[in-house]
């Protein structure tokens, strides 16, 4: 089976690992000490409806505990909604996550796509409100977007939401790194509009800003119960291990750990942006975690002889090769990465600066 995700330390050992974005503080101690917590229960059944986990969600996102569902990852929940609803007819925006694509193929649903373009930052733009036939049955939609780490502005995103309310589209709206916004502004928006729009499905994950990836836990809102139970009936019963749910509770918590990882991701990705671009990388501004930049070079295969594992983007739909993202992480690697870039390039044009990426605020 191919694999076709960031993330392959299997393949690569050994890797400093810049193809996925997760938190780079890591799992709070809280959050690995509930995690625990729940493998001393490994005697009993999950929860199959993960009542404690989704009454927490329920206060902390103040939405109705059963509009919400627990999956084993939001990839979990993409295939869930597309098994629930087994759309005829769906549009992708890409590039996009592969997942949407494939849970769609699975129930051989025919796909039309709306390619973002170069030049408006691969962000969608009005124009897109006039893909919104009825003939559709179903939208992924991304916002952050990934790969690329934009953001589709909140007067449009409404009016995205009302059209397929309108027109009875289900809206799949993935926020899975809404969490590293510098604002709350989107998260609060999308999750107040769910409760009064109910073909707007969100979709959500504690796996990056929590950096738990490894457990699988992402959560969806809906105000539609009839998909809810649509989504229990062809799910299997025990898809959240009971550490995930643990977990998850004890990182709804956790506001000022996410307060400060913003902080930081803001400080790292800004600084890393531009030494890019000063290399003469085309770099697209992301919003988030990650940052997608385009290089004549073969820098996945470059950088795994430097033992550092990035994101080859060339598999993405809407990208061609020469596509790369790059998480941004701790001070310290992120300087590792630029400065092993930066000796690429040396090695490649033949100049020989000598230049190195030591920045005190760096503290190595």
């Amino acid at each position: 089976m191919e694999y076709t995700h960031g993330g392959d330390i299997y393949t690569y050992e050994g890797m400093l690992d810049f193809s996925v974005n997760i938190n780079p503080l890591g799992a709070s101690p809280k959050v690995i000490e509930a995690a625990k917590r729940g493998i001393t229960q490994m005697q009993m059944y999950p929860d199959s409806r993960c009542g404690r986990l989704r009454e927490a969600l329920s206060r902390y996102l103040n939405f109705p505990k059963q509009g919400i569902l627990a999956g084993n990852g939001a990839a979990d929940l993409i295939y869930s909604i597309v098994f629930a609803e087994r759309p005829s007819k769906a549009l992708i925006v890409i590039p996009a996550f592969s997942e949407y694509k494939q849970a769609l193929q699975a129930i051989e649903c025919h796909m039309e796509y709306y390619e973002t373009r170069r030049e408006d930052k691969f962000c969608i733009q009005d124009d897109f409100l006039e893909y919104l036939d009825d003939s559709l049955d179903m939208i992924f939609l991304c916002s952050p977007s990934n790969p690329v780490g934009q953001v589709i502005s909140i007067f449009l995103l409404k009016k995205i939401i009302e059209e397929c309310e309108k027109k009875k589209i289900r809206l799949v709206l993935d926020e899975c790194f809404v969490d590293f916004l510098e604002t709350t502004e989107q998260e609060k928006v999308t999750v107040s509009m769910a409760k009064q729009y109910r073909y707007l499905f969100i979709l959500r994950a504690f796996t990056k800003i929590h950096a738990i990836p490894g457990l699988r836990l992402g959560y969806g809102i809906t105000s539609d119960e009839v998909l809810v139970e649509k989504i229990y009936k062809i799910r299997q019963p025990w898809g959240v291990s009971t550490p995930a749910q643990e977990a998850g509770i004890a990182a709804l918590s956790e506001n000022e750990r996410i307060l400060d990882t913003k902080v930081m991701i803001k400080y790292e990705r800004e600084w890393m942006e531009q030494q890019l671009e000063e290399m003469g990388f085309q770099v697209m501004q992301s919003k988030v975690n990650y940052i997608l930049f385009q290089s004549k070079y073969d820098l996945f295969e470059l950088l795994k002889k430097k033992k550092i594992l990035i994101r080859d983007c060339s598999n993405y739909d809407g990208l061609e090769k020469g596509w790369y993202r790059v998480a941004v992480r701790l001070p310290e690697e992120n300087q590792r990465l630029i400065q092993a870039i930066y000796e690429i390039l040396e090695e490649k044009e033949g100049v020989q600066s000598g230049k190195m990426y030591y920045d005190t605020r760096h503290n190595v």
